[in-house]
């Protein structure tokens, strides 16, 4: 096997919807307000029974059973989330636990809104080295347990979720070169820090780095997986929010590509994001088996990772 790819997605979310509404009742905003600055409508809040462990095996346990493996053909875990509470066992080995999966190697990244992206590009490492078979790879978070509920610069982009792909070794690689890097010295303009820990972020910041800065990296992922950004058929970008996304997919060149939004509905799920996103997209049916998805991360660290990969 020379490369791998993605097999099969799931994802979990949720019950709770908590609307713009709701929020107005909470802080001073308002429905147009947030509407017309972040493009969010709806976002989903986990209850206190629903972990990050818990919402990871969901997503899991979807993606496994798409797949048609056994818990016995996994043998890597990789886990995307910045919100996990417990250090050990990590949230990789509970999934694990939870699932049956015997001896798999079980690992945590942190690499905050654009973990699943690093989490992918690792998983398809260890198996081009014939380190592992068959991966499962989550990004997860419940990040309305770091949300300062009195700052509406950052509860309103909130929400919980997780998204999971199976990926396998392959004949031919279907997950393209990663092109991954980050700007360590303004890390400082996306936070979870403190105790207990909050989420902050210097907006405008973010925005003029992820308008300007992201195209031209996006542009030679798609470079170097071999695709033209006009070939594309789908754009999914970490769900920050509408007015980030809009402008980077519309600079990236994917003139026909369908560009997910998921954002709208499910706000800002961080490392949970972009699986979370490409699953729904998958399960809709608006892309082409075969067809070049480009997953493009980006956020906490001002750190960025994506690759385009073969809709499974």
């Amino acid at each position: 096997m020379s490369g791998s790819r993605v097999l099969a997605l799931g994802h979990y979310q949720p019950a709770r919807v908590l609307t713009n509404d709701e929020l107005a009742d909470m802080v001073d905003t308002s429905d147009e307000w947030i509407r017309s600055r972040v493009g969010i409508r709806t976002r989903r809040i986990a209850g206190p029974d629903e972990t990050v462990a818990s919402m990871a095996t969901e997503a899991a346990a979807k993606a496994l059973a798409n797949s048609g493996l056994a818990p016995a053909d996994i043998d890597l875990v990789l886990v995307a989330t910045c919100t996990a509470v417990d250090r050990s066992p990590n949230t990789a080995a509970r999934v694990a636990a939870e699932l049956g999966l015997p001896s798999p190697a079980v690992m945590d990244v942190n690499v905050v809104c654009a973990g699943f992206t690093h989490a992918l590009a690792s998983a398809d490492h260890a198996i081009r080295a014939g380190a592992a078979t068959n991966a499962l790879v989550i990004g997860v978070e419940k990040f309305t347990d770091v949300t300062d509920w009195t700052d509406r610069t950052t509860c309103v982009l909130v929400g919980d979720g997780a998204g999971a792909a199976v990926v396998t070794a392959a004949p031919e690689p279907e997950i393209g070169p990663v092109v991954w890097g980050s700007v360590p010295s303004m890390g400082h303009a996306v936070r979870i820090e403190g105790t207990p820990s909050r989420f902050a972020q210097e907006g405008q910041s973010v925005y003029r780095w992820a308008t300007t800065t992201l195209p031209p990296i996006a542009r030679r992922v798609c470079e170097r997986a071999g695709v033209r950004p006009e070939d594309l058929a789908a754009v999914v970008l970490h769900q920050a929010n509408l007015r980030i996304i809009e402008p980077v997919a519309r600079k990236i060149g994917a003139v026909d590509a369908i560009v997910a939004s998921d954002v709208t509905e499910s706000g800002n799920t961080s490392a949970a994001s972009i699986p979370l996103a490409l699953s729904k997209l998958v399960q809709s049916g608006r892309v082409a088996p075969g067809a070049p998805i480009l997953l493009f991360g980006f956020g906490g660290n001002l750190s960025y990772a994506g690759q385009v990969i073969r809709c499974p």
